[in-house]
């Protein structure tokens, strides 16, 4: 293992040199981009879309024996999601048994050494190369354009190794975005004028720039179109996701990354990141190319989950990404002075220029050759060891292991003896601390099927199953160290290749404290620093530590259905009821209000629904479906008829991420609602049309905040569509309009910043709780990055109806609130009830968090705000804190 390590690092930079041109005329005639389009790939004021480009490639396909075209599934707006694989013709001929080859060296089961490197000798590379995942970042599609364009064109030595020792798989990431962007930019006739700015909506359906957060959770159409590719169908071993745009003064950012790297990562995939980086400086280097740094030279670290080469990585892959600048419109390289001196994060530096498309077109191209030289020369290795990786995955699995996080070794460091002693001694105990046996890596995780919200608990599943996790159901009852599971309970098993994101998404993340001086502000992560997904969900699951056996069935399916539940106790019964502890129970519940069924809600928020108002037929249709129970009732408690609340989602034009994330989630939930942009509130009479209006984070000004107006000049010049949402939520005129609704008998739900704003603005007992000598504490005191934190929650009241007494929270500097002595109308739905509430990521000076409060709900006028700090909806994840927006989303009174 060692050995193929050193040969990595050893062969990066040779493995990084073009090969001499012997340039062949092509075997057909391939049609080129400037016959197809008019213009070259990467020319001034130019952008090819998403029809112009599929169209092209499916002209290459028929034009090209080295070139096949596939459909990976459909848009979120309908689109074909294709997918050009390009290899020599005589792998294409075996293109099936590649497939296979790279399959199970990926997955590393029931193979020996010697089989392994006999099918690492017969397979090819396979490499995932995208493109235009963020469509603003226009380069990505029209490099991928361009480089496919290469392949299956040229004739020249390197050209023919890299298509006879490689499969490449061309990805267009973001088919909707790049049709969207691309005629936004083309759509004016004069040049000069052209401009990406001022697009009018997002360029994914739902989440737009956050289609790059979603690859765990796998939520969006495009996201399990290219999960489904990457971890059940050609397991690649190199995965390159182009985007924009590299820091000032440079051209382009490439690994290796910075640090911290996730603990769970692959040791060899870490060095892998540093020598095939290696390889892509290099290549710059020797052809020319200034201006590419690494490191430090970008904020990309090594230790968040969710991106699509992030996840990647927790699957063995070798998978990185590049920050380039371009645009088609001219720019410039400005100067920047710390950027001018060579050094071994930006060995190569670029003075600054005036810099062209093409130019980038060019970089990107010679970057893609360096990834694809790296893995024809280093062929062989990089298939043998996604398999050793995943061996020792699963080696790892079935032993006692030990994952060490910084505050561990901190809290054993602080314990060892001082002074003189035998280091031996002092070794031998810091290793006993370490590896106490209570601390060991779990060998399976066990998620009951007799848990509150088990249909949620599925869901989970289906997201590990989206990526490629083995997972096993129970065909009857077992036991596991003296506790009984029921039939129907999942089993996951550590021991499996892709065991980094197995235990990423069960076990919490221990972020190291980052300041890189003493007293000063910390370095934020990447992204998120915590995001255990079964906490976020509020899944339930106990973890084994030793091994065991039992009546385990694979589950082989893509998507599990929903387990069954039952209608009992029918005989006499007046009444049905649903548990309100189910997400799942609030689709149903909708379901039955849109019939027409008269649906009450009980005390502890559980859903009745009376007589036989919604079918013997339907009932039974929505247990099996939602894996909902319906409860025969005979006799009754005190209810709370409900109806379908008019619900209006503040959006904007131009399109908020949150808002889009929460439009998909109410879509999912089956709640009714309409959006709502800043000219319909700014007119007022909301009453009129509105019982419920949700305010995401961002979506209200703090008072006092110069908000510019939008130039209405612009709004002629908009497609008549969007020309109704043209505008900003302003303190001066729009914040006057939703109080007069809130006076009035409506409801306000406002997240993250909006609800800090609003309290302030609507003067309610409500102060900042992280103050300290009347300002807001710094970083330097306390600093939570996109963390989970955990929060005692008041499941007796209407909002907080179905919630477990306790509940992970996702926190990302997110408000804490105080509530003033005496304050009258406001009730507490959840707090910060300890010095210690971090759950999964990086709390720094968490103890100021303590007696905060996480959400509350205030008595305005007739009607109510209710305001939710941390980000209750993130990234469509924190199933376990949906509820608090949902229960809002009900009115009093019959339908």
């Amino acid at each position: 293992m060692m050995r193929r390590i050193r040969t990595l690092l050893a062969l990066a930079a040779t493995a990084s040199m073009p090969a001499v041109s012997t340039a062949q005329a092509p075997a057909n005639r391939i049609t080129t981009p400037k016959e197809e389009f008019g213009k070259n790939f990467g020319d001034d004021y130019f952008l090819a879309n998403y029809k112009q480009i599929s169209a092209y490639w499916q002209k290459l396909d028929r034009e090209s024996d080295r070139m096949v075209v596939q459909e990976i599934g459909k848009t979120a707006e309908g689109r074909p999601h294709l997918m050009a694989i390009v290899t020599s013709p005589a792998n294409h001929a075996k293109l099936a048994r590649l497939k296979d080859i790279s399959r199970q060296l990926a997955m590393a089961e029931g193979l020996s050494d010697a089989q392994a490197r006999a099918l690492a000798k017969e397979g090819k590379a396979v490499v995932w190369i995208d493109g235009g995942l963020h469509a603003t970042e226009t380069l990505g599609a029209q490099q991928l354009g361009q480089m496919v364009y290469e392949m299956v064109s040229r004739s020249d030595d390197e050209t023919m190794r890299l298509l006879d020792d490689c499969v490449i798989l061309f990805v267009h990431a973001n088919p909707d975005g790049n049709d969207l962007v691309s005629d936004w930019y083309m759509r004016r006739a004069d040049t000069l004028q052209r401009t990406t700015s001022g697009l009018p909506r997002l360029y994914q359906k739902y989440i737009g720039h956050d289609n790059n957060r979603d690859f765990f959770g796998s939520t969006q159409a495009e996201t399990e179109n290219i999960n489904r590719v990457l971890y059940h169908e050609w397991f690649p071993q190199i995965l390159y996701n182009h985007h924009q745009s590299g820091p000032a003064g440079t051209i382009v950012w490439s690994p290796p990354l910075r640090d911290p790297y996730n603990y769970n990562l692959h040791p060899a995939l870490v060095l892998g990141f540093q020598s095939l980086g290696a390889a892509m400086h290099t290549r710059l280097a020797i052809e020319g190319k200034p201006g590419a740094t690494m490191r430090s030279g970008g904020p990309y670290d090594g230790w968040w989950n969710g991106g699509i080469r992030n996840t990647a990585a927790f699957h063995n892959v070798i998978a990185l990404l590049t920050e380039m600048i371009g645009s088609p419109t001219p720019m410039r390289v400005p100067f920047v002075a710390q950027r001018q001196l060579p050094g071994a994060d930006i060995a190569f530096p670029i003075a600054p220029q005036e810099w062209r498309f093409r130019q980038s077109v060019e970089y990107s191209t010679s970057l893609n050759r360096a990834v694809l030289d790296y893995a024809s020369r280093m062929r062989e290795n990089v298939l043998f060891n996604i398999y050793t990786m995943g061996k020792q995955s699963i080696e790892r699995g079935n032993t006692d292991t030990w994952t060490i996080n910084p505050k561990r070794l901190a809290d054993v460091a602080a314990r060892l003896p001082q002074g003189a002693g035998a280091a031996s001694e002092r070794d031998a105990l810091a290793m006993t601390e370490l590896r106490k046996p209570e601390l060991r890596d779990p060998r399976a995780y066990i998620i009951p099927a007799s848990q509150p919200d088990f249909p949620t608990a599925t869901k989970f599943i289906n997201a590990l199953r989206e990526t490629g996790i083995t997972v096993n159901r129970a065909s009857r009852d077992f036991t596991v160290q003296g506790k009984r599971y029921p039939a129907g309970s999942f089993v996951v098993f550590t021991a499996q290749s892709f065991r980094p994101h197995v235990i990423d998404m069960f076990e919490p993340q221990v972020h190291p404290d980052v300041f890189p001086v003493p007293g000063g502000p910390p370095t934020p992560p990447y992204d998120n620093a915590g995001w255990t997904l079964a906490f976020q969900m509020g899944v339930e699951f106990d973890r084994a530590l030793e091994p065991f056996t039992g009546p385990f069935v694979k589950v082989t399916d893509w998507n599990v259905k929903m387990p069954s539940a039952a209608v009992t106790e029918f005989t006499g019964a007046s009444a049905f009821a649903m548990p309100a502890t189910m997400n799942n129970s609030f689709i149903a519940a909708n379901r039955l209000l849109k019939a027409g069924a008269e649906v009450s809600r009980l005390a502890n928020g559980d859903f009745v629904v009376r007589g036989r108002q919604a079918s013997d037929d339907a009932m039974i249709t929505m247990a099996v479906q939602l894996g909902v129970p319906f409860t025969g009732m005979r006799g009754f408690d005190p209810e709370t008829p409900i109806k379908r609340a008019r619900v209006a989602l503040w959006d904007r034009y131009g399109g908020s991420m949150e808002s889009g994330w929460t439009r998909w989630i109410l879509e999912q939930f089956e709640f009714p609602f309409e959006r709502i942009f800043a000219p319909a509130l700014d007119a007022g009479t909301l009453n009129s049309k509105h019982d419920v209006i949700v305010f995401v984070d961002g979506a209200i000004p703090r008072v006092g905040l110069q908000v510019r107006p939008q130039d209405t000049a612009s709004i002629a010049d908009l497609p008549a569509e969007f020309q109704n949402q043209w505008g900003r939520v302003s303190v001066e005129r729009t914040l006057p309009k939703i109080k007069e609704f809130v006076d009035n008998g409506g409801t306000v739900v406002a997240i993250g910043s909006s609800a800090m704003n609003l309290a302030e603005f609507l003067k309610l007992p409500i102060t900042d709780h992280l103050v300290e000598n009347g300002a807001h504490l710094p970083r330097t005191k306390l600093f939570v990055p996109g963390s989970l934190l955990r929060a005692r929650v008041d499941s007796t009241q209407g909002i907080a109806a179905g919630m477990t007494s306790f509940a992970d929270f996702f926190f990302d500097d997110s408000p804490v609130f105080a509530i003033a002595p005496n304050a009258r109308g406001v009730t507490k739905l959840a707090w910060f009830d300890s010095e210690t509430p971090l759950r999964s990521g990086w709390a720094w000076g968490q103890k100021y968090l303590k007696d905060g409060v996480a959400a509350a709900q205030v008595s305005v006028g007739r009607g109510r705000v209710i305001l939710f700090g941390p980000e209750i909806l993130q990234r469509a994840q924190p199933h376990g804190t949906f509820k608090l927006l949902f229960n809002a989303l009900y009115t009093r009174g019959s339908p």
